[in-house]
């Protein structure tokens, strides 16, 4: 069947109607270059966009076969990897039909593994292992082009290939983990041997050297060297020119490290001193690809990070804004981590304070990256210069967010805050990014003062807040946090008992006036109420009240048991082990959220640490945690998150837990 013999228009993709799929297939086959570009753009924008298979991607898959065979089309090599992507194992659907096609075509990629085109040859070996389904045949023809291939990067490719051999046909490994050996020794290159170390970590460990790190730093120097002074690729303005173009300088420098620091997983003081290796190199793209592979390894795992953190600070000292903006941002992912990099960031920000603030293209200024990382971590250093920057007519909104981590060393910092403050209009659309900052600030600086401003906007839209009320439960929980120093703000927050902000006012009314009678009826009321958050809202107000809101434990008890949402679950057993001061009828329903759920361990872990020995069945938990040497907020597919500040409070909230036992107890 040929091209015009399918009806695309019945069939769809991405963005509906196939039809404009005939002109992608022509163009893959066409003699410009920015044509066939535009093509395979196209292909992945709508006919397998995102990882998904339509009808239409299945209906490509002959048609892009045939293109294969075509010697005369150039660029093949993107077709194979269209072809591979297309393909990938999954289970059911179309997806799995996608699987189906393209390994029922798998003979095409054996006719490739010899063709001229480099491109070509690179993208085959990784066909062959994936869709051929006779491993000696395969070994065989990785073998044979590994003998007479002369070109370094369909190399590194046949052994990538190998490595995916060994952890596919563990059977059959035997003689493609001595290829591997092989050819991670002399006289082959430093870059095959990096990729030959590797794919053995990844699927051989036990034929690995023992100075594997020191080997691996060599070789990537040695590498360096070589590469220095090398021609750089001329790239499209297509979408895979551009995505090319993101990605590191020496993407496969990036690439074979990267490959390393994933096969060494949990050996974290392996992976710090690989880092340190690399963070130390002449090369500063080295340097600049490490930044980055250390926050994966920051957001996983747990350790003494305080070495390659200081190395990240010394990336500060050179003038070179791509590497800079790498560590600065890794430092700001860091909080109070990145402390061993302080001084260095204090010398950045006093060399260039161009960098205070970040002023985009379009949109509102931000707070610079360096003075972000710097107030974040804590070190009193960045107030004088926060002082400086809230003194400009155009100081950015976010600025209040960091203020929260530098403690009462910001106290000096209320003043101008309090004034920034007054001069928000409670009316405008942008009430709540503008506001919400600043009430952070003033909220953990206990800033009393602010009083009448906060008062202020929470008075300031009669008529209702319509699109701007997602500041008002800020302005009460802001208010409630000045305790009886607010009281003035009673009749106002009385005024939002009978809204949907309930919950949050008769919580702050609780803390400014004490007056439970006024209050309970209300939380009742809410933590009947039909939507599962105002629930949760009205069971975390009632936590704070203590014994004096035992009427709602009956509630508390079922919503425990019975609530569909797990955070709901957990915050109504939080709120009733508080109010009874009795964990038992709770304890199984925290157990159970704690291991399903590690998203909830902070919530739980601070009900533990405020409810003494009560909480002694479950601390068991706590000390699991506090040993465990993963992220609580690592994903199952072994990647972490970018929340390491999270998780490090997690660790302090479990380290207040009293008389945690020994593991062994």
């Amino acid at each position: 069947m040929g091209i015009d013999e399918v009806d695309w228009a019945a069939l769809r993709h991405a963005h509906g109607s196939a039809a404009d799929v005939p002109a992608l297939l022509r163009g893959l086959a066409a003699a410009d270059a920015a044509e066939r570009e535009a093509a395979l753009d196209g292909m992945y924008g709508s006919v397998y966009h995102q990882g998904n298979v339509y009808d239409a991607t299945l209906a490509c898959v002959p048609f892009l076969f045939a293109l294969l065979g075509r010697v005369e089309v150039a660029d093949r090599g993107g077709i194979v990897e269209l072809l591979v992507s297309i393909g990938a194992e999954c289970v059911g659907g179309s997806c799995a039909r996608a699987h189906a096609a393209v390994h029922a075509g798998a003979e095409a990629f054996v006719a490739l593994a010899d063709d001229p085109d480099t491109g070509v040859r690179r993208a085959v070996p990784g066909a062959l292992v994936r869709f051929l389904d006779e491993p000696a045949r395969v070994l065989g023809l990785l073998r044979r082009r590994i003998t007479v291939e002369r070109d370094d990067r369909v190399l590194l490719a046949l052994t990538e290939s190998l490595g995916g051999f060994v952890r596919r046909h563990p059977g059959h490994a035997a003689d493609a983990v001595d290829l591997l050996a092989a050819h991670s020794q002399p006289p082959y290159g430093p870059g095959l041997r990096l990729a030959a170390l590797g794919q053995l970590a990844l699927g051989a460990p036990g034929r690995l050297p023992a100075d594997l790190v020191p080997a691996a730093v060599r070789l990537l120097r040695n590498r360096s060297e070589l590469r220095a002074g090398g021609p750089a690729r001329a790239e499209t303005d297509g979408l895979v020119g551009r995505i090319r173009r993101l990605r590191p300088s020496d993407e496969e420098g990036s690439h074979l490290l990267r490959t390393l620091h994933t096969a060494l997983g949990g050996r974290v003081a392996d992976r710090i001193d690989l880092l340190a290796g690399q963070l130390t190199s002449p090369d500063p793209v080295d340097r600049c690809n490490a930044v980055w592979m250390s926050a994966a390894l920051f957001r996983e795992w747990r350790a003494d990070y305080s070495a390659p953190i200081a190395l990240l600070g010394a990336q500060l000292r050179e003038d070179r804004d791509q590497l800079r903006e790498a560590s600065v941002s890794v430092l700001a992912e860091l909080f109070g981590l990145a402390s061993p990099a302080a001084d260095d960031l204090c010398a950045l920000l006093a060399a260039r304070p161009g960098l205070w603030v970040h002023r985009w293209e379009r949109g509102a200024p931000a707070l610079g990256g360096p003075l972000k990382a710097l107030a974040r971590s804590g070190d009193a250093r960045a107030v004088p210069i926060l002082a400086d920057v809230l003194a400009t007519p155009a100081a950015p909104d976010d600025l209040g967010h960091v203020i929260v981590h530098l403690g009462r060393s910001a106290a000096p910092l209320a003043p101008a805050l309090r004034l920034r403050l007054g001069r928000v209009d409670p009316h405008s659309p942008d009430v709540a990014d503008q506001a919400v900052p600043l009430l952070s600030a003033l909220k953990a600086l206990g800033d009393t003062e602010a009083v009448p401003e906060v008062l202020r906007l929470l008075n300031g839209a009669s008529g209702g807040f319509g699109p701007r009320d997602a500041v008002v439960p800020h302005l009460a929980r802001t208010l409630g946090s000045f305790g009886a120093a607010a009281q003035m703000a009673g009749p106002a927050l009385r005024g939002l008992l009978e809204t949907e902000y309930a919950a949050a006012a008769a919580g702050a009314l609780w803390s400014v006036e004490g007056d439970a009678p006024a209050v309970l009826p209300v939380l009742l009321r809410e933590l009947t109420h039909a939507r599962s958050g105002r629930r949760r809202g009205a069971a975390e107000e009632l936590a704070r009240l203590g014994p004096a809101a035992r009427p709602a434990l009956s509630v508390l008890r079922r919503l425990a048991g019975s609530a569909d949402l797990v955070w709901e679950r957990t915050s109504a057993a939080c709120a009733y082990w508080r109010i009874a001061g009795d964990p038992e009828p709770v304890l199984p329903v925290l157990r159970s959220a704690w291991t399903r759920n590690a998203h909830t361990r902070g919530t739980i872990a601070a009900c533990l640490a405020g409810t003494g020995p009560a909480g002694a069945p479950l601390w068991d938990l706590v000390h699991t945690e506090l040993t465990s040497p993963r992220r609580h907020t690592a994903r199952e597919d072994g990647h972490g998150t970018h929340d390491i500040h999270k998780d490090e409070r997690l660790l302090r909230t479990c380290r207040r837990v009293p008389a945690v036992p020994p593991a062994n107890a």
